[in-house]
């Protein structure tokens, strides 16, 4: 394991709740609910708050909608435990609504979630679809809408609302360029109204050198407005690139994965990277590295790269195969592996700022898996705990290992999140948190503005004349609660 120092620069900007301690050296894991197969199997991706305080994703299987049982749902889990399945797929005629869904939803700004499906639709390339918290579902698009695909088929990853209100995301084949046999890939953009478009189709040059090919990733927003993602294929090295590109679809390639002798740098991202508050982005790969188990990487837009960890070191205790990632209140980094600890059945890990990796928790430390096995994501939830998906073992019946979601205390305190991040004076953003009923002041970044509480789990808050990019504080009764990153003022 490599212990490295992160610099000046992770003098950490991320804005912390008044309540949050340092992450103790016992945690509270706790198997929250299991799916039965009815109400899903194979939950995959980070769950999703919603406003109600609730937590929403996808199983990629279950719900007893498909001969074979492959079709998926959309399900909802209370901070309690209830577990429900809000929309089982394929329950429209020829499967209009699609099946098999994408991992992980997204949190719209109008309260809505969106995803995607990898199979069904109007076309059986796929969906872009929206889902109310009631379980309304509606499909946006149908993906492969003309021969050859120009739109793009076999969606990837997660989707992302920009700044702009769109969403974007990746699709793995498809496209326009002439020289790629069959497409190398797209982005696109789709409106909430399900207006879409093609953003950029990879492979602009013959041997896609410049842009690569074959995302298997989403994007992430950054603080400069600008997307990044990564491609599985294409780049120098021909195994995937680290992009850049700007609202405008300009994109630039920032690393080049498998650029050391053996790969030593990983390859084969599993998701996008993330902006720290250090402004360095931050990525796994799930392969290369000294054990060929994948890396944790660091890097700057101006193109420095740095291999911060690599798995499975020892009796790989760290695990192996790592997805997602996060950065914490605390400011240090929490993501999963899907295998590897003692049980070769995933580890949740903390990775701190002094540049050590810590295991938190090892999957399957329970008899028959009950806990849960082979984790996909994890996120923070505004009550200061994390909560994640395991895709197999649980306790949801006798005969089935179908997969759990699991909730882990460390002690971080209560926090603010807001959806979106961003947003022009005048805008009205929604202020996600816990004990929000008696607030009594909201400010950005000091600037005091209007508001209106909608619940004990959200509010409404308009963007103050005079704002400046930073903290959001809200007052409530039992304390003041900051936001866990800096608020984004538009222009």
């Amino acid at each position: 394991m490599k212990k490295l120092q992160f610099g000046k620069t992770t003098c950490l900007l991320v804005v912390f709740s008044v309540a949050a301690a340092l992450v103790s050296s016992a945690q509270t894991y706790t198997t929250l609910a299991s799916f039965n197969g009815a109400n899903g199997l194979a939950p995959s991706g980070p769950v999703v708050q919603g406003l109600n305080g609730s937590f929403y994703g996808v199983t990629i299987s279950g719900g007893n909608k498909c001969s074979d049982g492959t079709c998926g749902t959309v399900f909802e889990v209370t901070p309690g435990g209830k577990l429900t399945a809000l929309h089982l797929f394929c329950s429209q005629a020829n499967c209009a609504d699609g099946y098999e869904p994408l991992p992980g939803l997204v949190l719209g700004a109008n309260g809505n979630f969106y995803g995607m499906t990898s199979r069904g639709g109007a076309n059986n390339g796929g969906t872009v679809f929206e889902i109310s918290p009631a379980g309304k579902l509606t499909t946006l698009y149908s993906f492969c809408s003309a021969g050859k695909c120009p739109d793009g088929r076999a969606p990837q990853g997660t989707l992302m609302q920009a700044a702009n209100g769109n969403l974007y995301g990746a699709l793995f084949s498809g496209g326009s360029p002439t020289h790629c046999a069959g497409g190398c890939g797209t982005i696109f953009q789709i409106t909430p109204a399900g207006v879409f478009s093609v953003f950029h189709s990879f492979c602009s040059t013959t041997e896609c050198t410049h842009d690569g090919s074959f995302p298997r990733t989403g994007l992430t927003q950054g603080a400069n407005g600008n997307y990044f993602g990564t491609t599985s294929s294409g780049g120098p090295s021909q195994v995937g690139i680290v992009y850049e590109i700007t609202p405008g679809g300009k994109l630039g390639m920032l690393y080049n994965l498998c650029s050391e002798p053996n790969c030593a740098d990983g390859w084969n991202a599993a998701v996008p990277p993330i902006q720290a508050s250090n402004g360095n982005l931050y990525g796994t790969t799930t392969q290369g590295g000294a054990s060929e188990s994948g890396v944790l990487y660091n890097l700057t837009l101006a193109k420095r790269f740095s291999d911060l960890n690599d798995f499975c070191t020892g009796a790989c205790s760290d695990g192996n195969s790592p997805t997602g990632l996060i950065q914490a209140t605390d400011g240090n980094f929490y993501g999963v592996t899907t295998y590897g600890g003692a049980a070769t059945s995933g580890v949740l890990y903390e990775f701190t700022a002094e540049g050590e990796l810590n295991p938190l928790y090892e999957f399957c430390a329970k008899a028959n898996c009950a806990d849960g096995a082979n984790p996909s994501g994890v996120t923070q939830a505004t009550n200061g705990m994390f909560y994640g998906t395991a895709s197999s073992g649980g306790a949801g019946s006798s005969s089935c290992s179908c997969g759990a979601i699991y909730r882990v205390a460390t002690g971080l305190g209560p926090f603010v999140e807001a959806n979106p991040n961003f947003g022009a004076v005048e805008k009205v953003v929604n202020v996600l948190g816990n004990g929000l009923t008696g607030t009594t002041s909201v400010t950005f970044n000091g600037t005091v503005a209007k508001f209106r509480v909608i619940s004990d789990t959200y509010l409404k808050a308009q963007v103050p004349a005079g704002a400046t990019t930073g903290a959001i504080e809200v007052t409530t009764p039992s304390g003041t609660l900051n936001s866990n990153v800096v608020f984004q003022v538009l222009p």
